[in-house]
């Protein structure tokens, strides 16, 4: 399988969104709005997500809600103590926790099993590498047996250097949230307000829950997603199917969505309920079978989700999108700009 999507950019550093769109004065629905369908591609604005979509229309929803996932200690060592920051990216059946280290922004490498990181309320040990050929992300044994709640008392929300400054949680929330999961935003839904789904639903288009929870992206450049938690509920299951049958189109909020309905998927693109863990890997060789299209923000050069659009709306409509985009100047990750990418 490929590991290196088609679609190639360079980012400037000043089109990394420093601060959420609030901050520069623009309600969460004021983003800019890219569209691409095909050869095609029209500049607009998020609030003007309507006119891009038709009654009947699905939009899948991932209702995972972000967690404060990072957390201030101290790295014991044989030579004292060294600041560092945990994050908490996924709770594991054992009750471990992949976790991740970072130390002035950027990831820790060099520890080992046994080692141990000073935290509120108790120590957090070092179990084993979470992946076998690396050494960032480790299954660890965390300070308390309710980390979710610990999060919420010591917590802030996962960082990285493109932003400044630690804003509060909410507004890494968005409006679908409603159970606590993810170590980082499930951020195509961020621009969403509840009047823009108003006005959505009064013209027709509908709406189905779906879950997703996100671990910690921080990936280096061509590793695949991680495992994730997911859910396809029957309510979510049987609306899909419907919505194929009767000439619908759905599109997935985010790449959270696409990996969760596709990996409820059967070959011929009918959707069953069904949960657990996924390790589904979208690309050529993995195409995308129910969705039609998806609302997505902007991803970082070389990273897996390029792959994803590319399964989904093919490489061209993404390179031609990414190229528009830079030369209008579109914002980058969680609190930049967003585009609607569909088949055509």
């Amino acid at each position: 399988m490929r590991v290196h999507p088609q679609t190639r950019f360079t980012l400037p550093d000043e089109l990394n969104a420093a601060e959420p769109p609030e901050a520069r004065g623009l309600a969460r629905d004021q983003v800019k709005l890219l569209v691409a369908e095909g050869s095609t591609v029209t500049h607009t604005r998020f609030d003007r997500l309507g006119d891009h979509l038709r009654p009947g229309d699905l939009l899948l929803v991932n209702m995972s809600g972000t967690l404060a996932a990072a957390v201030d200690g101290s790295r014991i060592t044989g030579s004292g103590v060294a600041p560092v920051a945990v994050h908490f990216s996924t709770w594991l059946d054992d009750g471990t926790w992949v976790v991740e280290l970072r130390n002035g922004g950027l990831p820790l490498f060099g520890a080992a099993s046994g080692d141990q990181v000073q935290l509120p309320e108790g120590v957090l040990t070092l179990l084993s590498p979470y992946l076998p050929e690396q050494s960032r992300l480790w299954r660890a044994r965390p300070p308390v047996a309710d980390v979710v709640g610990y999060l919420r008392r010591h917590g802030w929300p996962i960082t990285y250097k493109y932003v400044g400054q630690r804003w509060p949680l909410a507004l890494y929330q968005t409006v679908f949230a409603r159970e606590p999961g993810s170590a980082e935003m499930p951020s195509a839904g961020r621009p969403f307000s509840f009047e823009l789904v108003s006005q959505l639903a009064a013209a027709g288009v509908l709406f189905a829950p779906i879950l997703l929870h996100c671990g910690v992206s921080s990936q280096e450049s061509h590793e695949p997603p991680l495992p994730e938690r997911y859910d396809v509920s029957e309510h979510t299951a049987r609306l899909v199917n419907w919505v194929r049958a009767n000439g619908g189109r759905v599109i997935a909020v985010g790449t959270t969505a696409v990996r969760a309905i596709e990996s409820a998927a059967a070959l011929d693109g009918s959707v069953a309920a069904g949960g657990g863990w996924t390790e589904l890997v979208l690309g050529p060789d993995r195409p995308a079978r129910v969705v039609d299209g998806l609302i997505t923000g902007m991803h970082a050069p070389e990273a897996s989700h390029l792959l994803l659009l590319e399964s989904v709306v093919g490489g061209e409509v993404v390179q031609h999108a990414y190229d528009a985009a830079l030369e209008r100047r579109y914002l980058w990750h969680e609190f930049g700009d967003t585009a609607l990418m569909l088949r055509s």
